[in-house]
């Protein structure tokens, strides 16, 4: 067992005692290191980098000097493995076990900043050391995320020793149910699974539901495509999850929960584990919570793979044991949920906010933001960007910032085309749109949504019929087929997308799938449906002329859509080499020697090989 399960947290004294006993352990060090733990560099073998600091560290003699925190996702994914050398702030990426050696001799022994494993800005051709200069950081505000990339994720201690289950202690022993919810209410916090609906609001009505049973649920089944969000805080920051869970439930009258993740999580479900576990051991889950009388406890429930169970009544059916697929609605989770009690269901990111706005108050929280939509929000960047990862901005901040400062632009230098917002159920937008004001209603004039957080930035060599068509391609592989407008309707949808790609439909095609379209959005059973045809819609919308020469002029202006290339040589720059026709796997290019060459349309299989290999430039692709 560990030792810090033998001390039990009893009262808010216990808390503050232990708090303030790892603050003493860890200050005094010359250097803190932040090295990253996320999903995403790991995949690009941290752990080989995590080794190699260790070791080297441990050959200078430098452990009682130097203190090391691995920690969850820095944010700054294309620069992975990365982490941050405190007290400066210095960012390293693109770390090698060579490299963490070579930065231990230098920087932490030598005292110089080995700037050559630092941010190289490729627009301004220079490296950026320190996180304060970098747009990437300087431009965010982190209030869900303010302590992923900056705790041990593994440590109950450093957690509290950052003030975690301090708003617990403050509910619990002071405020109470009707002035945290109040507090919650006036901050402005929005659900920020997508449909942006008052948290306040929520957690009223199941604190005034009627039931001698109720529940309390954190959604984590985070499924759209590029979309990482949730599992960032899962993995670098679980407690802050578990502590306002505990709250909401306080809050309520629930003295049960579950934390619903997607299986395709491992890493999320195997840190999250370990944090009930410790939270458990130490009693802060469990009974009579910090010596307050109040009983709570949460498991872990992990889904099945079905995207629409992100949806909160397929949800409930699934932890139920039931078929993943949407109720009608009325009546409402909180009216008749969970086993046919009340129950409410927040996101992970909804609940990572909860503990911030007790902590430092709901005026604070609603200073950032505009209008209706109030404090930040936590995107996943993607796409053809050159800073992709995780970013948490204020509401409010235009799409152009979060792209070309933040995201530091177009990979290549390529231009923008078009940035999807929201996930598979989002909208496409266009550079006209790069100024719009990142916030709820915002995006909905614009017809696009913030939905869960997906940004996935495009660049001018993107298809946007084809884009359509892989996102309705998975919305129709996901749908539960519960409701006919979603199982027929995405499936035709779909169809006509397929058609257009390949160079088969028609004109009035056009005009047939935008019909289709809007009848799906407006008699589709669950919100799955009924923003099926956003991408549809929104590409229609603005980028009309790419439908219109898919299908009159059967041509693909992005040369994306295999059906529609087509590969010919000109013989004023062909040289007769034979490179083309040896590299082609159907012969379908002939010629004699030192003349030109011809490739036959009906043999070829349009793979582009013959491109790749001419020297002169003399293949064309229309």
């Amino acid at each position: 067992m560990s030792a810090i399960y033998s001390l039990k947290i009893k009262s808010p004294a216990d808390l503050v005692e232990l708090r303030d006993n790892f603050l003493k352990r860890t200050t005094g060090f010359r250097h803190t290191i932040y090295i990253c733990g996320g999903a995403g560099c790991i995949s690009s073998h941290s752990e080989d980098v995590v080794q190699a600091l260790k070791k080297a560290i441990a050959l200078r003699g430098l452990a009682q000097e130097i203190r090391m925190v691995s920690t969850g996702c820095i944010g700054l994914c294309a620069e992975g493995p990365c982490m941050i050398v405190d007290p400066d702030g210095v960012f390293y990426g693109q770390l090698t076990p060579e490299k963490v050696r070579m930065i231990v001799d230098r920087h932490l022994i030598g005292g110089r900043v080995v700037t050559e494993y630092t941010y190289f800005d490729r627009q301004k051709q220079e490296y950026i050391p320190y996180t304060k200069d970098l747009p990437f950081f300087n431009k965010q505000v982190k209030i869900a995320l303010r302590n992923v990339g900056r705790i041990d994720y593994s440590s109950i201690e450093d957690y509290i020793g950052h003030d975690g289950y301090a708003a617990l202690s403050k509910v619990l022993t002071d405020w109470g149910r009707d002035k945290t919810i109040q507090e919650v209410t006036d901050s402005g916090l929005r659900g920020r699974g997508g449909a942006g609906f008052p948290t306040g609001v929520k957690w009223k009505s199941g604190h005034d539901q009627p039931g001698d049973q109720k529940y309390i649920i954190c959604n984590a089944d985070e499924g759209d495509p590029g979309a990482f969000m949730d599992r960032s805080i899962l993995e670098g920051d679980p407690h802050s999850v578990i502590e306002a869970l505990i709250i909401g439930g306080y809050c309520i009258g629930a003295n049960k929960g579950y934390i619903y993740v997607r299986a395709e999580y491992p890493l999320a479900i195997e840190r999250l584990q370990e944090a009930l576990e410790q939270a458990r051991g130490v009693g802060l889950l469990g009974e009579n919570i910090l010596g307050s009388g109040f009983d709570f406890d949460l498991e872990i429930r992990i889904g099945a793979g079905a995207f629409v169970c992100g949806e909160e009544t397929a949800l409930i059916n699934s932890i139920e044991g039931k078929r993943g697929e949407p109720r009608q609605k009325p009546p409402f989770p909180f009216q008749s949920g969970l086993w046919g009690c009340p129950t409410i269901i927040n996101n992970v990111e909804t609940l990572a906010n909860i503990c911030a706005v007790i902590n430092r108050g709901a005026e604070w929280f609603s200073s950032y933001g505009v209008g209706r939509s109030k404090g930040t929000k936590v995107f996943a960047l993607a796409g053809d960007i050159v800073n992709s990862g995780i970013i948490e901005i204020p509401m409010g901040i235009s799409m152009r910032e979060i792209i070309y400062d933040i995201g530091g632009g177009m990979k290549d230098n390529k231009k923008f085309k078009s940035v999807q917002s929201g996930g598979p159920s989002g909208g496409c937008l266009t550079e006209d749109h790069l100024d719009v004001s990142v916030d709820y209603e915002s995006l909905a004039a614009a017809g696009a949504i913030i939905g869960s957080g997906g940004l996935i930035a495009m660049d001018e060599n993107t298809c946007m019929v084809d884009t359509a068509r892989y996102f309705m391609e998975f919305i129709q592989d996901e749908s539960c087929g519960h409701c006919v407008p979603c199982r027929i309707g995405t499936k035709r949808m779909l169809e006509l997308l397929q058609r257009m790609t390949n160079g088969e439909a028609e004109e009035e095609d056009i005009e047939n799938l935008e019909t289709l379209a809007k009848t799906v959005s407006e008699t589709a059973m669950c919100a799955l449906g009924q923003t099926a045809p956003n991408p549809v819609l929104t590409t229609i919308k603005y980028f009309r002329d790419e439908y219109i020469a898919h299908v009159r002029d059967k041509k693909c202006p992005a040369h994306i859509c295999a059906a529609l290339k087509e590969y010919t040589i000109d013989p004023e720059k062909c040289k007769g080499c034979g490179m083309c026709a040896r590299g082609c796997p159907v012969n379908a290019i002939s010629g004699e020697k030192a003349q030109p060459h011809a490739i036959d349309p009906a043999v070829c299989v349009k793979c582009g090989s013959c491109k790749a290999v001419c020297r002169f430039d003399a293949v064309v692709l229309s």
